[in-house]
């Protein structure tokens, strides 16, 4: 076993640890996660998946997407993986909702600060 074999056992123990959670990543780590990832979700958008967790979604996915998901689930945490596999969901509910009350004539409501409200300290109604 060479030099080469000593890094390359280092490197695969540290990226086990890295995937199951027992060590933090690093920001290069952290990069290369979110490539993947970005490379998993490119290739949903083109297969029109939105839920690859479950159901017909999955089964696409799978099928058309199964390389970069194996490169997205070895090069993050698994909690990682799951968490991003449902926000892009949870995401795409969002902007459907957001969509239809748009539609409904619902209107846009301004974030208020609480120096923003009548009658409180630094309001526009403090004396």
């Amino acid at each position: 076993m060479g030099i080469f074999g000593l890094f390359s056992s280092q490197d695969d123990k540290r990226k086990e640890e890295v995937r199951t959670g027992a060590r933090a990543p690093d920001r290069s780590e952290r990069r290369q996660c979110w490539d993947a990832r970005d490379s998993f979700y490119r290739c949903l958008d083109k297969h029109d998946v939105i839920d690859s967790l479950g159901g017909d979604g999955k089964k696409t996915a799978d099928k058309h997407c199964g390389h970069e998901d194996k490169a997205f689930q070895e090069n993050c945490a698994s909690a990682w993986v799951t968490y991003f596999k449902k926000y892009r969901v949870a995401e795409y509910q969002k902007k459907k909702t957001i969509e239809r009350l748009q539609k409904e004539g619902a209107n846009k409501v301004g974030m208020q600060g609480p120096g923003d409200l009548p009658g409180s300290p630094g309001g526009s109604t403090a004396r």
